[in-house]
């Protein structure tokens, strides 16, 4: 495996010492994509959130200065992001704000119900079958609830398309494909806003 494809096959699931670097690279890079993501998300103030594929644990603390009065659970199947993203929130763990917990979406060790909001900031590409893990996320979320993907690919931009060459667990996704999948899990009421001038896509959904 050439070096270029092991760093990045990094980016599902981190390990070692490229693991590290690729959990440091994502709290920076996925930032813009985030934030804008962040600031779509007109839903009432959550009291439980969940945040799914957690990574570096930068979402966790936007979601927590967002919404003041919110607890949030930050989910990774990955030991380094759990490491990482307990490190980057360590005060808000301490003030029983947040917890990080390890976890794998498509079987979810969660009560029904348990969750206000759930959120996946460019994850779902490493989720293993879209339907049955949405499905998982709809069994957590309270009635009323929402689950909101914010991703940084639309399933045609090239760079994303050219990752997924390379990254063996990695498949991007249409905004027709995610919806489809939604759908068939049971979600109503989705709504997929397009980014102006990026590949950028941020779909809500509710329960």
């Amino acid at each position: 495996m050439g070096l270029a494809k092991k760093f990045f096959s990094n980016a599902a699931k981190p390990s070692g010492f490229l693991g590290k670097v690729m959990i440091a690279g994502m709290n920076i890079f996925h930032a813009k994509v985030a934030h804008w993501g962040m600031s779509r998300m007109n839903i009432p103030e959550p009291l439980e959130i969940a945040e799914l594929g957690c990574g570096g644990g930068k979402n966790i603390r936007d979601l927590l200065m967002k919404y003041p009065h919110s607890h949030v659970t930050g989910v990774d199947y990955s030991p380094l992001s759990l490491e990482k993203a307990r490190a980057y929130n360590k005060d808000m763990i301490a003030s029983g704000r947040c917890e990080v917990v390890e976890g794998d979406v498509s079987a979810l060790k969660f009560e029904d119900g348990k969750f206000d909001l759930a959120t996946a900031f460019e994850t779902i590409y490493f989720w293993p079958g879209l339907v049955k893990c949405f499905a998982e996320v709809r069994r957590v979320l309270k009635a009323g609830g929402y689950f909101v993907i914010v991703s940084e690919s639309d399933g045609r931009d090239k760079p994303s398309l050219w990752f997924e060459s390379v990254i063996d667990e990695m498949k991007t996704y249409t905004a027709d494909d995610i919806e489809s999948a939604l759908a068939s899990a049971g979600f109503s009421e989705i709504h997929t806003e397009h980014h102006p001038s990026h590949s950028w896509l941020v779909i809500t959904a509710k329960k």
